[in-house]
């Protein structure tokens, strides 16, 4: 396939032993087909993975286009992602999960936006979240798209879709890069970004079908990932980001929905009010 643009990019992946194989596939083959392709794709192997995934990473290996870098034990989310980060050739750099599946033209929009403003730190997008089978969807989380909404939006919730992003590596690796934060190692890095005056922007377009199950936003709860969550408020109230009211009423929130209710109620919550139908 042709590029129809000179930027060169490079896509950061990780993957994990517990990913299934099957999507692993259908998540490269997504991003090898674009529009504009990558030019290369850095793998990041977290860890000893089972024959049936380590099958299908060989079958994309070729030492050109698409590395691949295995560590010898599990080292978690935030690491991968910095390791991934440190091998990309390219200032550019999209990245993408082992099981969702990036729309046809999404690095072409996203490229498109990275050349417009030479000054734009980082560019997401909208995801479609589905359930079992790719046209099955079931809700659609936007975020924000403006700069200035962008930055008050990340006052009360995540404001990327991270698997969306595409970003300039000097930008980030300027803000100190990807570091561990137990499920939340994306939202410490853009409060990092912000901090250092970076742009930010989403597109309003949708970029990638995420796979979710019935467990995805049971597991967004529980005693572990509350207080990740509240340690980062506390993060953010520090370096003056958000205000003492703003703070207590982000960890009051967050203490209700992941410690007080549910599983089955936080899960119609997120659907009901974290979602949108379009």
């Amino acid at each position: 396939m042709l590029k129809m643009t000179n930027e060169k990019f490079s896509v950061s992946m990780c993957v994990y032993g517990k990913d299934n194989p099957d999507w692993f596939r259908e998540a490269v083959n997504s991003i090898l087909s674009q529009s504009v392709p990558p030019d290369e794709v850095v793998l990041v192997v977290d860890g000893p993975v089972p024959d049936t995934l380590g099958d299908v990473i060989d079958s994309f290996e070729n030492g050109d286009t698409f590395r691949v870098i295995r560590l010898p034990e599990n080292r978690g989310h935030g690491d991968a992602r910095r390791i991934g980060l440190a091998n990309c050739t390219h200032e550019i750099v999209a990245l993408m999960d082992a099981d969702d599946i990036a729309l046809p033209d999404r690095f072409e929009k996203q490229i498109a936006a990275m050349t417009k403003d030479p000054a734009l730190s980082i560019i997401g997008g909208k995801i479609a979240e589905f359930m079992d089978a790719e046209d099955n969807i079931i809700g659609y989380r936007t975020v924000p798209t403006a700069h200035g909404d962008i930055c008050s939006y990340m006052k009360r919730r995540c404001p990327f879709n991270q698997m969306t992003v595409m970003f300039r590596k000097s930008h980030v690796e300027e803000a100190g890069g990807y570091l561990d934060w137990y499920c939340d190692e994306d939202y410490y890095l853009w409060a990092r970004m912000y901090l250092a005056g970076m742009r930010f922007a989403n597109l309003p377009d949708t970029l990638v079908h995420a796979r979710v199950n019935a467990d995805t936003y049971c597991r967004r709860g529980g005693k572990r990932y509350f207080q990740s969550e509240a340690k980062l408020q506390g993060y953010m109230l520090k370096k003056k980001i958000i205000s003492l009211p703003r703070y207590l009423i982000n960890v009051t929130e967050r203490f209700i929905l992941q410690i007080l209710m549910p599983n089955s109620l936080r899960s119609l919550v997120f659907k009901k009010f974290a979602r949108s139908k379009t």
